[in-house]
């Protein structure tokens, strides 16, 4: 862990955009840099937890689709889209997954030309306790209480709506 600053460099940046005639542009830049440094920070963290379980977040995540889905098992293509990343970073994490024995790839019977992802009792196992970790101390430890957490999800969620992440 780094030693933390003794100034904001956000804030300071602020200071530079509006110093330099940007503004109309600078608690923008400050919103938009400090979601982005949260997002490194929380990252991390997870990213730390889930080493236990020989895991990353994207493997984390592909485990609990297949967890919550209703038959352990999706199409690659289902997978990229519902976790919006590209089909070869899909490719790559359900290949990793087979090969810690997490995951079973077979052709999709309803489609030749796809394969299928699905959960394997290990997997599941898996899915299950890097969750309970993730639960235990990230998600029931983050510095804002409950009710702060529902009101920046609930002001980001018509962001994530405008930018077209759901409809």
């Amino acid at each position: 862990m780094t030693t933390p600053l003794t100034h904001d460099p956000i804030e300071l940046a602020r200071a530079q955009w509006t110093k330099r005639g940007w503004s109309s542009a600078a608690d923008g830049m400050a919103l938009v840099t400090s979601i982005m440094r949260i997002q490194q920070e929380l990252l991390a963290r997870v990213d730390a937890e889930l080493r236990t379980f020989q895991l990353t977040f994207a493997r984390y995540e592909v485990l609990m689709l297949l967890e919550f889905s209703q038959r352990g098992q999706l199409p690659l293509g289902k997978i990229g889209e519902r976790l919006q990343v590209h089909p070869a970073s899909v490719t790559n994490v359900v290949q990793r997954l087979t090969d810690d024995g997490f995951l079973r790839r077979t052709p999709n019977p309803d489609d030749g030309r796809s394969i299928l992802a699905t959960i394997t009792p290990s997997g599941s196992r898996t899915a299950r306790a890097a969750t309970e970790h993730l639960n235990q101390h990230v998600f029931s430890n983050l510095p804002l209480d409950t009710a702060d957490q529902v009101e920046i999800y609930d002001k980001l969620t018509p962001v994530r709506q405008a930018f077209g992440d759901f409809a």
